[in-house]
């Protein structure tokens, strides 16, 4: 019996489709789409990170009743793994100022060198701590199927509205810049660029299979072992490329269209406090195989089939307890 097959296609798929709303929301907000960062600033009741929050949980709750599945849990977790595991993660991503989202897709693609060192130090931790504790649980690895499963076609079409509503604000803005004007509403716009990027990559999430901990703690095993699932490496390099190509190539004069401060970091330096946090976030995230943006897509799933509400209302809000606490 093996627990599962790999999907190199659709998370190929799925890393391709987080491009659009992370670059959108560069281009339009002049943001990061870091999602720790949204959840811990939405917590101390920061109005726009909030939005951040909701359009993910929607999407959630969009996919839930689309493919009629919740979130999956590991066959070995239990309440007190999960709210450790969410606690850890909620310190290490505060005091990392990041997590995958934030340092893995959107830092390496500016060539951080604060985010390589990150990503590097979480990486590293979440597959000490994925072989230490998940290696005799996981059950071999299936075949490689090359297929879509019967919720990624509709997914992926899905993604043409939050995609169309970003393009038009982008247009519009143009249009605005090119004739001097000011586009009205400016802070309604920001909202609208918010929530529906973060409608956007939430479909993404689902369709790229990082909401699924099975496959994220299979691959985090690496390929030293039975049940290691590649397809994780797939999403990466659906994501990293063409984000790195649009991040140096189409920002233009680093003005976001819909006004604001362009929040992008640059430079800064390789601390402690940074390596640590990334350490801490690495043990929690190879304890359970989730991470803030699959744990609040997994919300919007769980609220819509009703399946695993507490294990992941318990996850999130062990993570928020965490960051509070820092």
């Amino acid at each position: 019996m093996s627990q599962g097959h790999s999907t190199p296609l659709q998370s190929l798929l799925g890393g391709l489709g987080l491009v659009p709303p992370v670059h959108g929301l560069l281009v339009l907000n002049g943001d990061v789409f870091g999602i720790s960062g949204f959840l811990h600033r939405a917590a101390r009741g920061a109005f726009e990170p909030a939005l951040g929050v909701l359009g993910l949980v929607l999407g959630g709750v969009v996919v839930g009743a689309l493919d009629g599945t919740g979130p999956t849990a590991l066959r070995d977790t239990s309440l007190t793994r999960i709210v450790i595991s969410g606690l850890l993660v909620g310190v290490g991503t505060k005091f990392a100022n990041g997590c995958t989202s934030g340092h893995m897709i959107c830092g390496i693609s500016r060539f951080s060198s604060r985010s390589l060192a990150a990503t590097a130090t979480f990486c590293t931790t979440g597959i000490l701590t994925a072989r230490f504790a998940h290696v005799k649980s996981l059950l071999p690895q299936g075949s490689m199927d090359w297929n879509l499963s019967p919720s990624a076609t509709p997914l992926i079409a899905l993604q043409a509205v939050p995609l169309a509503i970003e393009s038009a604000l982008y247009y519009h803005t143009h249009h605005a810049t090119e004739n001097k004007e000011t586009p009205p509403s400016r802070s309604l716009l920001r909202s609208l660029a918010l929530i529906s990027s973060a409608f956007d990559f939430a479909l993404a999430l689902r369709v790229s299979n990082l909401t699924d901990p099975v496959k994220v703690v299979s691959f985090l095993v690496l390929p030293f072992h039975g049940s290691f699932d590649p397809s994780m490496a797939f999403l990466a390099l659906g994501a990293l490329p063409l984000m790195t190509i649009l991040y140096h190539h189409t920002r233009h004069d680093e003005r976001p269209r819909l006004g604001g401060a362009w929040s992008i970091p640059k430079g800064g330096s390789v601390d402690l406090r940074l390596l640590f946090g990334a350490a801490v976030f690495g043990v929690g995230w190879g304890m359970e195989g989730i991470c803030p943006g699959p744990g609040l897509v997994n919300l919007g799933r769980a609220i819509a089939t009703g399946r695993n509400l507490e294990l992941t209302a318990a996850w999130l809000g062990s993570v928020i307890v965490g960051g509070l606490i820092c």
